[in-house]
Order: structure tokens, then C-alpha cells, then sequence
């Protein structure tokens, strides 16, 4: 931030969280409203609802809400801060299962917002399984609790948003129906890390850059997010979704969006967004054949990440013993446009893998390598531009250049920035960002309805192509490898390899 720059502070509202006991909102959402606060970047007159289990009192919640920031909050907890925080927490019971309820929580809410003086705005956050979505965004529709009368209402939506293109297609116009796509934040963690966002500053700030952004200088993109968590106690969840639906359409897909999109005429969420929708809808839509032949699939069997012991995933309880259900995903993909025919994109994620790593590796075209051939050199490294957000936020050049001595010898060398080592920032949980930019009504960084549509097309065929193949060309692998061997055939065979991650 610019010194002497300011935030503005939100409208006054409240937030209204749906599934305010699970674990999305202890081991995020309420650490990053901890972190607002201590930035004294919520609103003045503010309250948080939490929509309860039957016969929680608003003291449990408050109790609930404080063990959650205690045990995963990024910085240390100020008391004093906490319970400025915490005292405006109120429990209110809602089920859309039984659809007075919700009639009830109208005039609790109504009530409650007189006493705090929030003018009406609220935020709702679906902090719930995916199958909770529409029932509660019905029920919060037939109440009036959605209508925009003089005061801003918005809805929170995790991911996965929809399991294919014809599930998303239909939450999509579900939801339309209750509110306008303004009102709709469909949200994605990844956005929210400060070296995604600033992928667009890199790009269109710098000079340098966006001229060779395209065809002609760059030979492959590379996206790759591993993981060295096994599904955990998520059997039941992983099982019926798999590494493609869980990580693909959203965030590496958001990824891609953001490296590949065309500059927006101005920096304001319809303009981005558009361009990010464009890319999207340009991506090639193979056939089965092609996706089978673009695509390898693997699951993870037990062995050791680290110190820890990964049991067999299909051990996993859960899950079912003849699951086919992929854990590890590595896709090619095209672009059929004109700044990216012929590139090819190398998407890659996967569990119970020998490192943690998110990036973005940007390979350029080899240079002439002729002028050097009456010199002791027999190669020239490569050079990428590597984008990294986890487990540390930076950006890294590798270049070549001369290796000191009396006769010509190169070698590789990197420049590295990282974020921590420049910047003085608190750790933050990445959500902070993506709730205050909800609560002062910027989308610029949430998808809209044909970015997540023409991310589920271009995924649908790989989609239909594992599901009639069964476990045909399942490709096991041990926990605390690289991924499945057969991955590497997705770039050896068109001359390429993996950027070696460490």
C-alpha cells in the first residue's frame, strides 16, 4: 500500500454466516474478520449472525467463534480487539428445512439491525456444503431477505460451485432468479493471496512485460498446485468430487484466466471480469478422445510425506474400495485465440504429494544458441518466470549469464522477490481481502456466471472421458512422490518436462 493511502471503511452491515460452527468459518472466515478488525478495517456499527444448530445461545456461539480464533488465528490475538469483535456475535436459529424458521430470523435480523444501526445492508455467507446453497438462498429469497430496497443485500458463495457444466448452468439461473449477478459473490481463496492479485499488476504495470506476453516469445505455461495432505477425514466429499472438479474449474482455471487474459480497458470489475470470461470461453473443447489423450489421472496408495504416514487412499474411511476417483489431475489445454495459438498449458494438482507448492511457471522461447558454438558452452538454461503463492508468496526470474573467468561459460543464475522479505505484512489467512472487498460491493476478484460456465465447459469433456473409461488408465501412485510417472508424458512427448519444484 502506497504510504499515506487509506482504506475507507465499509458501509455499516451485518454478516450473516451459514454454518457458523463448521470448520470453513473457525479456520478462516472468523480469523480474517479478526484481522479487519485489528486493521480497523470493518465498519463502525457492525454485527455478526451466526445461523445455529437449535438451542445455541448467542454465549455458546460467541464461545465457539472464540476457541475457532484461538487455535487458527495468523497473528496473536489482542484481547481487547477480540471482544470488540466478538460482543456484537448473536445466534439465531434457521433451517431451510423448515421454512418458518426463516420467517422468524427475518424479524430477529430486522430487529437486530435496529439495535445496531446497520441500515439494512447485509452480507450473507454460505459457509456450507455445496447441496445447502439453493435451499437456504430459496428460503432467504421467499423472506424478502434478498430485496435490495435502499439497502445493499449480497450473498457469499464457496466453491465448488456446481460438479459439471450442467449443475452450474442450473445453480446459476436458480440463483438469478432470487437476485441480481451483482448481489452474487461466487468466492475463491486463491484470489485473495496477495501474489494472484498482483499477477495483474505484473502483467499491465510493467513496461517490460506485456510485450512479450504472447505466441511469439513464450513457449508453455506450466500451473501447478500440489498438495501434501492426503483427503483426511473428507472421504465422503473427495469421493463423489476427485482432484478435477475440487481444483480445476476454480482455482487453477482462475490461474490461467489471470495469466492469459487480454488487457481490460480499466482496471473495474465488469472490465476484468469480461476479459477473464473471454479467455475462458477460448479455451479449445476437446473430444474424449483428445481429453483422454490430454490428460492422466492418478490416485495416491499409502507412504510417507515427510514424517507423516498417508494410508492408501482407498483405505480412506469413507471411500468407497473400488473407487475410481482421481486424486492427482495434469491436463494440456490450448487457447484458441490470437495471442496464444499454439501455446500449450500444463495444468497440474494433486494430494499426498512429496512437496506443497502453488506457482506459475512462464517458460520463454530458447534464444539462438549459434554464437556460442566456438565456445566451451554446451547449453543455455532456461528461462522462466515463476510465480509462486505457496508456501511463500514471490516472483523469481531465471536467466543466463556469464559464469566469472577467463573464457566464456554461462550458467543459469535466479532473481528472487518475496513478498515477506519486502513488504512488513501481517500473515493473513488470504479471506481478508475477499471480505472487505464484499463488503464495500468491489467484485472484481469473484467469478461471474459465464466465467464459471465456460470454465465447466472446457473441463466437461476430460469429465465424460474418465467416467466411460472407469478405471481404465487410472494411474496409481505413492504417497510423497512426484505424482503418477505417466504425467511426465504430457510434456516429454512434445519435448518438454515439469519445472522441477523445491
Amino acid at each position: 500500500m502506497a504510504e499515506g493511502h487509506v482504506q475507507k471503511k465499509p458501509d455499516p452491515c451485518s454478516f450473516i454466516i451459514f454454518g457458523a460452527t463448521g470448520d470453513l468459518t473457525h479456520r478462516l472466515v472468523i480469523p480474517a474478520l479478526y484481522n479487519l478488525a485489528a486493521g480497523n478495517l470493518l465498519p463502525d456499527k457492525f454485527c455478526v449472525v451466526g445461523i445455529a444448530r437449535k438451542g445455541m445461545s448467542s454465549d455458546q456461539m460467541t464461545d465457539s467463534l472464540m476457541q475457532g480464533l484461538r487455535k487458527f488465528a495468523t497473528r496473536p490475538v489482542d484481547d481487547a480487539t477480540a471482544k470488540r469483535l466478538f460482543e456484537c456475535v448473536t445466534a439465531i436459529e434457521a433451517d431451510p428445512k423448515d421454512p418458518s424458521s426463516f420467517d422468524e430470523m427475518k424479524e430477529q435480523l430486522e430487529k437486530l439491525e435496529r439495535a445496531r444501526g446497520t441500515g439494512g445492508n447485509r452480507l450473507f455467507y454460505l459457509a456450507t456444503p455445496p447441496n445447502a446453497f439453493l435451499p437456504i438462498s430459496q428460503q432467504l429469497g421467499r423472506t424478502g431477505m434478498l430485496e435490495e430496497n435502499g439497502a445493499w443485500r449480497r450473498l457469499v458463495v464457496e466453491k465448488p460451485f456446481g460438479t459439471d457444466l450442467a449443475s452450474a448452468k442450473a445453480l446459476n439461473a436458480a440463483l438469478l432468479k432470487l437476485m441480481d449477478e451483482h448481489q452474487i459473490y461466487r468466492i475463491d481463496h486463491y484470489l485473495g493471496k496477495e501474489t494472484v492479485q498482483n499477477i495483474l499488476v505484473l502483467r499491465f504495470a510493467n513496461g517490460m512485460f506485456e510485450p512479450i506476453w504472447n505466441r511469439t516469445h513464450i513457449d508453455h505455461v506450466q500451473i501447478t498446485v500440489d498438495e501434501k495432505i492426503g483427503v483426511g477425514h473428507r472421504g465422503s466429499f473427495y469421493d463423489a468430487t476427485g482432484a478435477l472438479r475440487d481444483m480445476v474449474p476454480n482455482h487453477l482455471f482462475q490461474l490461467l484466466s489471470l495469466v492469459t487474459m487480454e488487457p481490460p480497458a480499466r482496471f473495474d470489475a465488469h472490465a476484468v471480469r469480461s476479459e477473464k470470461a473471454e479467455v475462458l470461453g477460448a479455451i479449445q473443447i476437446q473430444s474424449e478422445h483428445d481429453a483422454l489423450y490430454n490428460s492422466v489421472r492418478g490416485q495416491y496408495r499409502g507412504g510417507k510425506v515427510g514424517d507423516t504416514e498417508i494410508e492408501d487412499y482407498l483405505k480412506t474411511p469413507d471411500v468407497r474400495p473400488d473407487s475410481t476417483t482421481e486424486t492427482y489431475a495434469a491436463l494440456k489445454l490450448t487457447i484458441d485465440n490470437w495471442r496464444w495459438a499454439g501455446v500449450p498449458f500444463y495444468l497440474r494438482t494433486g494430494k499426498a504429494l512429496g512437496i506443497k507448492r502453488t506457482e506459475i511457471a512462464i517458460k520463454f522461447k530458447q534464444a539462438p544458441f549459434s554464437m556460442f558454438r566456438t565456445t566451451p558452452v554446451d547449453r543455455l538454461s532456461q528461462n522462466y518466470l515463476v510465480i509462486s503463492t505457496e508456501p511463500t508468496e514471490g516472483i523469481e526470474l531465471q536467466f543466463n549469464t556469464k559464469v566469472p573467468g577467463p573464457v566464456i561459460d554461462i550458467d543459469g543464475v535466479e532473481m528472487k522477490f518475496r513478498y515477506k522479505d519486502y513488504f512488513k505484512a501481517e500473515p493473513s489467512t488470504g479471506y481478508e481481502t475477499l471480505i472487505y472487498d464484499c463488503m464495500i460491493g468491489d467484485n472484481i476478484l469473484f467469478q461471474r456466471a459465464d466465467s464459471v460456465e465456460a470454465g465447466w465447459q472446457a473441463v466437461q469433456p476430460f469429465l465424460d472421458a474418465w467416467k466411460n473409461a472407469g478405471g481404465r488408465g487410472l494411474q496409481p501412485y505413492k504417497a510423497g512422490c512426484e505424482g503418477p510417472e505417466a504425467a511426465n508424458a504430457l510434456l516429454t512427448r512434445d519435448g518438454r518436462s515439469w519445472r522441477k519444484l523445491g
